[in-house]
């Protein structure tokens, strides 16, 4: 028998289940897995011994996952369009029920849609018809500040 088939057939189901990840869960990070299956298999066809198999596939699939996964999670993200909650970060809503942390209320109105708020500062209250920016989101309620006025 010229290769070692029985491994090199493990190591291609390897690669396959690992890009099926891929492609349900587009994380970016069992591709890399795959790659280091796919190294596996060509030394599984060269015969080399099943512990270099795994070495093989292992540091190859971790050199790049460490290495090249920040790059390309940089590159293939930077066109991410913002959904749901997060969209409302950076805009301007207005008070429609004065903001106080200190009794737990408020709400706010931003586009279109009523949500739960609390101020930044823990101190500091937005009465009713105020005008606030969006800066993060704890839970279910919006987090705003006071809007900055622009020059």
């Amino acid at each position: 028998m010229l290769f070692n088939w029985n491994m090199a057939v493990v190591w291609l189901i390897v690669l396959v289940l690992c890009l099926a990840v891929e492609i349900i869960t587009l994380g970016l990070t069992s591709i890399w897995f795959a790659i280091g299956a796919l190294a596996a298999t060509v030394a599984a066809l060269l015969r080399l011994p099943l512990w270099m198999q795994n070495t093989l596939f292992v540091l190859v699939s971790l050199v790049l996952l460490f290495f090249t996964r920040p790059i390309a999670v940089k590159y293939f993200n930077k066109d991410r369009v913002k959904t749901n909650a997060e969209s409302l970060i950076g805009k301007q809503a207005i008070v429609i029920s004065g903001i106080d942390n200190l009794q737990g209320t408020g709400q706010i109105m931003v586009s279109g849609q009523e949500w739960s708020a609390r101020a930044m500062e823990e101190s500091v209250r937005y009465p009713v018809g105020a005008v606030v920016e969006v800066m993060a989101i704890q839970g279910v309620k919006l987090i705003v500040r006071e809007r900055k006025e622009e020059i």
